[in-house]
Parts: C-alpha cells; structure tokens; sequence
C-alpha cells in the first residue's frame, strides 16, 4: 500500500546555493520570527552545548528545538565543530516538522540558513540599538556568518557613509566585498589592518572573527554612542556586558550558555534587553545617543526556521533535493 504520509525532502548545501533570498526579504522573516515569540506564538528553549572530553579534537557539539507559531513549524538544529573555525571542520543540519500534519517536513543543510539568519539579526540590531547619529560602520571578520553582514546593514541603515572591513582571508574579503557590489553597485568599502584604530572611529562595530587574529575589541575603543556587536565572537574583550552603558541579548538565557566570558569579574551576567522585545516595543534599544551599547548575538532556532522554510519550499519547487519516504 502507498504511504499516507508525505516524503521527508532531503536538501544539500548544493540544492539551496543559488537560491535568491534578499536582504530585504530576509531581515522581514527574522524580524517576524522574533516578533512571533514576543507576542507568545512560539517557542524557543536555551540551546545545548556540549564541550566533547577529547582535547586534542577541540570539538564542540551543539543542539536547538523550537518552534514558529507564525509558520506553525517545529524544528531541530544540530551543529558539530571539530577543531578551529573552518567551514571544512563545521557541519549544522535543521529538520522541519509540520505541525498541521505531525510530519517531517525537510532534513537540510543549515550552512546557508545560518549565513542568512545571522546578518538579518546584526541588522536588525543595529536598526534599534545604534545611535541616531551613526554614520560608520566595521565588519570584523569575514568568515560565513560576516560576508553578507554589510550589504544587511546598509538595508536597514541606508545613512551610513563609511564602511570598514577587517578580515585576514583573501576569499572571504572577496566574497565580502562581492556582496556589498551585488546590493549596492559602487558603495566603497575600505579596507583596515588596525582593527583598534578603525574601531575608534566607528560608531558600529560587528565582531564576527572567530578565533581572532587581532587584539580583542574593548568596547571603549568605541567613540560615545558606539554600537558593539558581538556575532557569538570570540574576537571581543571578556567581561564586556559588565563595561558596556547598556547591554542587549538575542536571548539572556544563552547568553549564559555561549557568552560566559561576557560576565563581569563577579560572575553576573547583565542583560537590560533582549531584541525580540525591542522589536515588539516593549524595551528600548539604548537609553541615550551616548551610551556605548553592547549586543551579544546567539543563534535562536526561531529565525532558523522561517529562513530555511522559505529555502526548503523553493527548492522543492523547482524540483531539488531527494524525497524519502521513511514511512513507506
């Protein structure tokens, strides 16, 4: 007998590579994903993190479950890192679940979602946490989750005049300065070697360097009204919540699992706001133009989901990926 139950699409990193999403349309899902838990309709518990006991392998597992009110979809992310940074050591998948039906409804790659997701939140960030008068901005970084980060920010900050750009890879530098030329044609972006240097004369600074081959930023290299944000950066200063004038979080309870090292000497972890309330108007993004703001950015599987939905439907629309039917 046939099955009654639908096939789980199987989607590659290669299935969703060319598939268009803009900046615009992306920071609208992210934005909507955190708008639906604000208002209650979703769910998103505190990531799992699990440092593995073999040292000489440097690895580091990690695991999401949520679910989308808004798309009614449920979700499980897991992410695997064996030693160092690289994309080659690094392997993250997402399963889609269909709440109306109970059935999986996509197994992919998540490469391509989290370098969406990721960029939409800065941008995000940087809309309702950055000074009025900011006008500049650095990208540190230029690794997956920082190359499309300055054509984001131009989307939703579209006054800024001056772009930075510090990164220590040749690919990723070309990639970055790919995507700014894709959105917006003729947009210079300069180049620093001195990331403290650039840093004091930037009102937005995104870290995103991983393990970073600069000295750590201090958010008091930052002029006043300095926006810092931290893309789950190792390249920041530990202890930077306890030094910033205002703090904000994705979410303060990750905060706890993947920024320990923001605390300050006394162990606390000072949260004044997390952005999906922000965004929901029921917390400022900073109290004055001259407080110097620090966000912390962790990875919620509730703007997972809406980016790899949108990926996965129109990648099965044009008849991609494999479809297996489990329950056949």
């Amino acid at each position: 007998m046939p099955s009654i139950h639908p096939p789980l699409h199987v989607l590659t990193r290669d299935d969703l590579a060319d598939l268009r999403i803009s900046p615009r349309d992306a920071i609208a899902m992210v934005e909507d994903g955190y708008l639906a838990f604000a208002a209650g309709q979703s769910r998103n518990p505190a990531k799992l993190m699990v440092s593995l006991p073999c040292t000489e392998r440097d690895a580091v597992t990690y695991s999401m479950l949520g679910y989308d009110g808004s798309l009614e979809q449920a979700a499980f992310k897991t992410s695997y890192r064996q030693g160092g940074t690289s994309r080659e050591k690094y392997f993250t998948t997402i399963t889609l679940y269909d709440d109306a039906t109970g059935s999986p409804f996509a197994l992919m790659d998540c490469h391509r979602v989290g370098a969406t997701r990721t960029p939409a939140t800065t941008a995000l960030i940087a809309r309702t946490c950055a000074s009025t008068q900011a006008r500049s901005a650095l990208m540190v970084g230029t690794g997956a989750q920082g190359v499309q980060t300055l054509p984001y920010l131009l989307t939703t900050l579209p006054g800024l005049e001056r772009l930075s750009l510090f990164g220590t890879h040749p690919d990723g530098i070309r990639d970055c300065l790919a995507a700014v030329e894709a959105e917006f044609p003729g947009r210079e972006v300069e180049l620093v070697d001195d990331v403290e240097a650039a840093a004091r004369r930037s009102d937005i600074v995104v870290a995103a360097s991983g393990r970073a081959a600069h000295p750590k930023i201090e958010l008091g290299w930052l002029p006043p009204g300095g926006l810092l944000i931290s893309v789950a950066s190792k390249g920041v200063q530990e202890g930077t919540l306890a030094a910033a004038d205002y703090t904000v979080a994705t979410s303060a309870a990750q905060v706890e699992v993947t920024g320990r090292r923001m605390a300050g000497p006394d162990g606390v972890f000072r949260v004044d706001a997390e952005l999906p309330k922000i965004l929901a108007g029921r917390a400022p993004g900073r109290r004055t133009d001259d407080d110097r703001v620090f966000a912390f950015s962790s990875g919620m599987i509730i703007t997972d989901i809406p980016v790899a939905h949108a990926l996965a439907t129109r990648a099965i629309a044009a008849g991609r990926g494999l479809a297996v039917p489990l329950w056949g």
